[in-house]
């Protein structure tokens, strides 16, 4: 696709010039960058730019949204005029990590692992959506699923299921692959240590409670160390930690072992290693926390819950604006592991909602023709998900849509969490996210996300109109966008 070379070599004068890129490389819908300083940025210019859809700075990068298949085409244009090096994603997160303070690196280190795992997460929590359908009761036949009146289907719906849970069953294998690549070893070696913490020889953690009550929990006899046999199935910290410490044994014994026998000592030596300290220490002691971790947002769950759906719900967009969300699907999956539900991704799904229908009442208030479109496409990507377009797009560059989003998602929070709604999984973080939530609270959920989409809407436009009729609702736009590029 031909892209206008003059516009692209406004972007790159926009960011400061070929001089303050670091590193550069693209996603599906982004140019991704590294700026030496990102203070020399020139915000207006980028929204003045026919071919920007906003920008963001996150987690050390400059991210400049362009759209999907023509980010590809501006991209070798970009290069061209800058005669940059092409540099991977895993280049440009680690020239942009340098500008981080420790708790941002530990944010991103928890999204570099998670992210990648993420679409089979989804897809999982899709697919278990479509079959809590098939085998819900009241659903489409009163005190009756859908597979006991129409039997035929029975089956299809269990091969779904099975589909469905091999995700949520192998948690660890799929957390191990990630946690090791990210922290440097081979992920094959990543994957057999989660399998390992899953083993079926091991009691499952499902069964551990009641085992413990009952006396019945397996042993092994370490000469006289007793070690409970437990697996860690639906566990996040136990194999985080593992996988920490297989990588680094793993790169420690690659620095000293020769290469003709690297083969025989390396892997094997390292896994041994690393299992043993999983089973002997690093399970037992992150078990505990991660019940605990577990004890501590049921808590709240249970005794403060429309305070906490104010605060969760209602400040999720700005953990989204600073990356911090990503911290929480691993809490959302130890809940789940720990509790077979969890109560804060449905809020997650209000906030969405809310920022896509304060992007929505945008196209009608809006001026710009540029905004509009915008505005059009970014919050149907926001009702099936993908918030950021919306957010660092248009939200944030008006300023008052993306906070009339966060009233919306606080009122519709609250709702959820007083109604105790739970997700069984994690799903598609919009409005197909009902299919992940428990049956029993859909009709609280669809009341919290008719409030997610009516009362951000309604603000927005109100205030929007108000804001045309005196002439400001443009002239801020300069000044809000300041906000996105911090």
């Amino acid at each position: 696709m031909a892209v206008n070379r003059k516009a692209v070599e406004d972007i790159v004068k926009a960011i400061g010039g070929s001089g303050n890129i670091e590193a550069a490389t693209h996603c599906v819908t982004r140019l991704r960058l590294s700026l030496v300083d990102d203070s020399k940025v020139d915000t207006a210019a980028l929204d003045a730019n026919e071919l920007v859809k906003g920008h963001f700075s996150t987690q050390g990068q400059f991210q400049v949204i362009i759209g999907p298949g023509l980010v590809d085409s501006v991209f070798e244009e970009f290069m061209s005029i800058t005669d940059s090096k092409r540099a991977t994603k895993e280049e440009v997160k680690a020239a942009a990590s340098g500008k981080l303070n420790p708790l941002q690196r530990a944010i991103k280190t928890l999204a570099d692992i998670f992210i990648p795992i993420l679409p089979a997460i989804v897809t999982a929590g899709l697919l278990l959506g479509i079959n809590n359908i098939l085998t819900g009761k009241d659903i489409f036949f009163e005190g009756q699923a859908l597979v006991e009146v129409y039997t035929q289907w029975a089956d299809f719906a269990a091969i779904i299921n099975t589909i469905a849970n091999t995700a949520f069953t192998f948690l660890p294998a799929l957390i191990g692959w990630s946690a090791v690549k990210r922290f440097g070893g081979s992920p094959l070696l990543g994957i057999v240590l989660g399998l390992i913490l899953v083993h079926p020889d091991l009691l499952s953690a499902y069964g551990y409670p009641q085992a413990k009550i009952d006396g019945t929990v397996p042993m092994w006899n370490l000469f006289g160390l007793q070690i409970e046999k437990i697996g860690y199935q639906g566990q996040v910290l136990p194999v985080l930690i593992s996988a920490y410490v297989l990588a680094k044994i793993e790169l420690f014994l690659n620095k000293r072992i020769p290469d003709s026998v690297k083969l025989l000592v390396v892997a094997p030596v390292a896994l041994l290693i690393t299992g043993f300290l999983a089973f002997i220490v690093i399970g037992p002691v992150t078990f505990a926390l991660g019940n605990m971790l577990t004890a501590g947002f049921v808590a709240i769950f249970d005794h403060v819950a429309a305070l906490g759906g104010l605060i969760y719900g209602g400040l999720y967009a700005l953990l989204v604006v600073t990356g911090m969300h990503h911290t929480f699907l691993a809490v959302d999956i130890q809940l789940i592991g720990s509790t077979g539900g969890t109560f804060l991704w449905p809020m997650l799904v209000m906030s969405n909602i809310a920022q896509g229908a304060a992007a929505l009442a945008m196209f009608f208030v809006a001026k710009q023709q540029k905004t509009k479109g915008l505005a059009a496409t970014s919050s149907l990507s926001a009702f099936l998900g993908v918030t950021e377009p919306a957010i660092f797009g248009v939200n944030l560059r008006y300023r008052f849509p993306f906070i009339c989003g966060m009233i919306g998602a606080a009122i519709s929070s609250v709702v959820l969490m007083m109604g105790k709604v739970q997700a069984a999984s994690i799903g598609v973080g919009g409005i197909p996210g009902f299919l992940s939530i428990f049956k029993q609270y859909w009709g609280t959920f669809f009341l919290g996300m008719g409030i997610a989409l009516i009362v951000p809407f309604v603000l927005t436009y109100a205030f929007g109109v108000l804001r045309n009729r005196k002439g400001t609702l443009e002239q801020g736009t300069t000044e809000d966008t300041q906000v996105v590029s911090r």
